[in-house]
């Protein structure tokens, strides 16, 4: 039996779980970039995702079978696509932090992952005429106004940083433009990962006949990693070889079984906690019953919140003046509320529906 409220909290857990994903990398030493990202990408894609779909998912290889060839090759392909977004999303990180990371690419992946499957379905029109409509699409012209509020706060970091040169790190590695550029890419393609697991929906009510009950997801996720590790493991394998940076992962000897060991276990962690967000996105999608409408936006507003969090944390808006911290608040309350009008715009249509 369906469950909004524990859909809602699991969707939380899952949010904490992608906001940190990429904070273990912290502590990763004598490692290039994409060492790092190639063993966490075949955790987080591959391992964790069959490993996982294996022990939870009865006669997983006869959902296969029984699905159409369309759906498994569409869901892996646009899985792929996305694969280019994770990479753009690990290296905006790197260019300007965690938290506008997150907001602006989230934030933008929150509308499209609600708009395109209506296209795809044919109902947006439908959807924006009908109960709860204008509400959700109101939602999401807000929540552009706070991704642009968001950049002008990003520019002021930068500015402030430069002037202060009181963290001499970041202000050598905080580049807005370039961050901004990877982090607005990576947010259409986050989308297109949503639009990947709409894709492979029927796989997994495939695996809901044969069992799987709550975790049913876990078998269409196979669908959309899959692809993204493909196209990840050929990238960084190809730059590996390039740079001579390949065999770090398997050259113990010249960085220590101390650093190798962490730098594995740092890997590994953060591919944990990669596949740990949708693993309960699954699991949550499922108890929204009939909210099921408004779990992307929910999971995409969770992990805004915690990764403003994580932000924090991170002393990332540390030496920033009091305007730009301003700026950002105003930015991110604006998302909040936005993310909270579409919610409830998704709940007026979901509930007069059902009543139907």
């Amino acid at each position: 039996m369906a469950n909004p409220l524990l859909g809602t909290l699991i969707h939380a857990i899952g949010g904490v779980a992608a906001s940190t994903c990429y904070v273990p990398y912290q502590k990763v030493k004598k490692w290039s970039w994409d060492s790092y990202w190639l063993v966490q990408a075949s955790f987080a894609w591959f391992i964790f995702p069959f490993l996982i779909g294996f022990l939870t998912v009865p006669n997983l290889m006869d959902v296969f079978r029984d699905a159409s060839s369309d759906v498994l090759i569409n869901a892996t392909l646009l899985g792929a696509i996305y694969g280019f977004g994770g990479m753009c999303f690990g290296f905006a990180i790197r260019h300007i932090g965690y938290s506008l990371t997150y907001t602006i690419s989230i934030g933008i992946s929150a509308i499209l992952g609600t708009i395109v499957p209506l296209i795809m379905h044919g109902e947006l029109s439908q959807k924006f005429n009908g109960p709860g409509g204008y509400t959700i699409f109101f939602g999401m012209g807000l929540a552009l106004l706070g991704i642009i509020a968001c950049g002008v706060a990003g520019y002021r970091k930068e500015k402030d940083l430069k002037k202060s040169n009181a963290n001499s790190a970041e202000p050598l590695t905080f580049n807005m433009k370039k961050g901004l550029t990877l982090t607005l890419i990576a947010g259409v393609l986050s989308a297109v990962f949503g639009i990947s697991l709409e894709v492979g929906a029927p796989v997994a009510e495939i695996a809901g006949t044969y069992g799987a009950g709550n975790f049913e997801g876990n078998a269409n996720l196979i669908l959309s990693t899959g692809g993204a590790f493909i196209t990840n493991f050929i990238w960084f394998t190809v730059v590996g070889i390039k740079k001579g940076t390949l065999k770090e992962i398997i050259d113990v000897k010249s960085i220590g079984k101390k650093h190798f060991y962490l730098n594995l276990g740092m890997s590994i962690l953060s591919g944990a906690l990669w596949y740990g967000q949708f693993f309960f996105y699954g699991i949550g999608h499922v108890q929204m019953g009939a909210y099921k409408f408004a779990s992307w936006v929910l999971h995409m507003s969770m992990l805004i919140f915690f990764s403003y969090i994580v932000g924090i944390v991170m002393k990332e808006w540390k030496q920033v003046s009091r305007r730009t911290n301003l700026t950002l608040i105003i930015a991110l309350i604006t998302l909040v509320i936005s993310f909270i009008i579409m919610a409830y715009g998704s709940k007026l249509g979901t509930d007069i529906s059902s009543s139907l």
